[in-house]
Parts: C-alpha cells; structure tokens; sequence
C-alpha cells in the first residue's frame, strides 16, 4: 500500500510547502483539499495547475486526489452539480491525479429519491472520468456514512470510473465495523481514509499510533492486508477544523512510520 495524508492537515501551507513536508517525512502522495480558500481548487488557472504538478514532482510525490465538496444526492436541480464533477473531473486530470472526493449530502429527503439522484449525476460524471483517466468517489460520509449506505448508489451507476472512499471513521461511528465494511465496498474501493479522535462523541483529531484514541485503525490495515489490497492509505488529520489540535509537521514523520508498521505486519 501506498501512504499519503490531505492537506487538511496544513491548512493554507503553499503547495512547495506541502510536497516538501511529504517527502521530508517518507509520504508517497497527498491528497488536495479543493475548497476555494485552498491554494489550489477549481477556479484554479492553468499556471497554477502546472505550477503544483512542477512542485509534487521535484519532490517525487504523487497527488493523490482531488477532495471536492459536490453532493451529489443534495436536492435541487441537476446542471449545478454536472457543473461541479465536471471541474473537479478535469482538475484532477490536469494534476495528474487519479481520483475526485464528493460527498452524498442528501439530507432530509427520502432515501430512495436521493439515491436516485446521486446515481444519475454519477452515471453522468462517468464517460468524462474515463475519458480523463479519473475515478469520481463517493465517501462513506453524512446522509451515507456506512457501506451498505454507499452501495446502494454505487451499485446502480455499474461504471468502474465511479467508485468509493471509504473513510474509517464514520462507518466505525456508525456501528460497522472494518470486517463489515470491506467486503460491502471491495468492488467499488478507490482508497482509504484513516484517522484518529478521541471517541465516536468526540472527533478531536489525534496523531496515529499513540493508543489514546478509539477508531480501529490497526484493525482496518489487517483486514485491507489480508484482503491482498494494494492501494492507498490516506491520513486525513483535520487540523483545518481544530486549530488546537498539534501541528502536523511535528506528528507527520510517527504517523507515516506507525502506518508502515501496520503495513509490516
């Protein structure tokens, strides 16, 4: 498996920055934050898009995705939300990177219309991703937050350009646990969030491998493991929203050596 962390880690660091930090500590790839107070993001010109390829390459980093905040089971009408996937579609392939984040945001609508919906603008966010070489990932998050909750949009879309992030720490909050989850989403499976908090109450981020928190890390590393998966772990540290919380380049070098740890079992 390959090892990256998200730049909500280092809210608002330039890009040279980030890739620096990750190669100075071991990281394979980083996941970029698209939200427009990030350095980069949507309306992000070519100049900048070349610029940040230019800057993870001279350190010999990957971008590993682009997280975007389209929800794509979010009421209201469709052309808004084509309009999202597709800029976060095209921004991916202009990073070079090899998948998009969006949410499901359904809310309070019923289960079954929503759903619907999201699979719509899925199936319509798919020719462009593969054309593009990019897979669009719904996250196991809010409205979906658990594995059997994801496939039921991602089983009707059937495009292997359209596929999951499975974020360990909401489908453990919701009470499925690691042995649950990856079988449900190992056909759909983009990549793996993995993080740390204090408990299921409160989600005040923790650094890896210190033992004071409650998400089943180790245990959803030895399920991918010897599930013989080969893909990414991503440490999604959320300092952006807990400004308290210890600065990641002081925590950056044992989390990816705790990660490798696991790996080495």
């Amino acid at each position: 498996m390959k090892l990256a962390f998200s730049t909500l880690a280092v809210p608002g660091l330039p890009l040279p920055d980030v890739s620096r930090l990750a190669a100075t500590h071991g990281w394979d790839g980083v996941e970029l934050r698209a939200h427009p107070e990030e350095p980069l993001h949507p309306g992000s010109g070519p100049d900048e898009r070349a610029a940040a390829v230019r800057a993870f390459a001279a350190e010999g980093v990957e971008i590993l995705g682009v997280a975007g905040y389209a929800r794509v089971a979010g009421p209201g009408p469709d052309e808004p939300v084509f309009d999202e996937l597709d800029a976060l579609v095209r921004l991916a392939a202009d990073l070079r990177a090899p998948f998009v984040r969006v949410f499901p945001g359904a809310g309070e609508q019923p289960a079954e219309e929503a759903e619907a919906t999201a699979a719509r603008r899925l199936a319509w966010a798919a020719p462009l991703a593969a054309d593009l070489g990019v897979r669009v990932l719904l996250e196991t998050h809010d409205s979906h937050p658990r594995a059997q909750d994801a496939v039921r949009v991602l089983g009707p879309v059937g495009h292997r350009n359209v596929g999951a992030l499975w974020d360990v720490l909401h489908t453990w909050r919701n009470g499925e646990p690691p042995a649950v989850t990856l079988p449900a989403l190992a056909p759909h499976l983009g990549y793996v969030q993995v993080k740390d908090v204090v408990s299921a109450e409160d989600t005040t981020p923790l650094p890896l491998g210190t033992g004071a928190g409650a998400v089943p890390v180790a245990e959803c590393v030895a399920e991918l493991a010897a599930a013989g998966w080969e893909g990414w772990l991503c440490w999604e540290y959320e300092k952006r929203w807990h400004p308290g919380a210890p600065d990641f380049a002081g925590i950056a070098g044992p989390g990816r050596e705790y990660l490798s740890g696991l790996l080495a079992r």
